[in-house]
């Protein structure tokens, strides 16, 4: 198998840098995609970057990450709080997962405070922006490189 990490990204995401630019600042989905692609690229590796508004296409791309890639860097959104079937399809695979949210999920609304996602994670990022893309790609490959 080649080094290749899925990232993926769910609802709402497409609208970064519009969208609560207070919340979630002015970098756009765009401008992660590219820091992803460079970060990994010097370590020697590959992303396909992908984002969808929909819970079955998330949870395809997870299934179909198993065959094509070493682990998955998921920011799940909303869908952390209320998708079982994302924690069932992480289990299913197999494959190490890095949970990322822009934002501190935990000094934020009580009912983001609970996630479905992080009992079947590797680890947990959060609160640290995009710069959290790139330190779960970090501590991603350092896992899998060392196993």
């Amino acid at each position: 198998m080649t080094n290749t990490l899925y990232v993926l990204n769910g609802p709402n995401l497409n609208l970064l840098g519009l969208r609560e630019p207070g919340i979630y600042g002015a970098t756009t989905l765009k401008d992660i995609e590219e820091m992803c692609k460079e970060k990994a690229a010097a370590m020697g590796w590959s992303i396909v970057f992908r984002q969808s508004n929909h819970e079955g296409e998330l949870i395809d791309w997870i299934q179909e990450a198993r065959e094509y890639a070493r682990g998955i860097i998921f920011n799940p959104a909303a869908y952390t709080h209320t998708s079982v079937a994302f924690q069932d399809a992480i289990r299913a695979v197999s494959l190490p997962v890095i949970e990322v949210h822009l934002s501190n999920i935990h000094a934020r609304e009580s009912f983001r405070h609970h996630s479905y996602v992080s009992p079947a994670a590797l680890g947990v990022i959060c609160g640290l922006n995009a710069k959290g893309y790139v330190l779960a790609i970090e501590a991603l490959v350092d896992h899998l490189e060392s196993a």
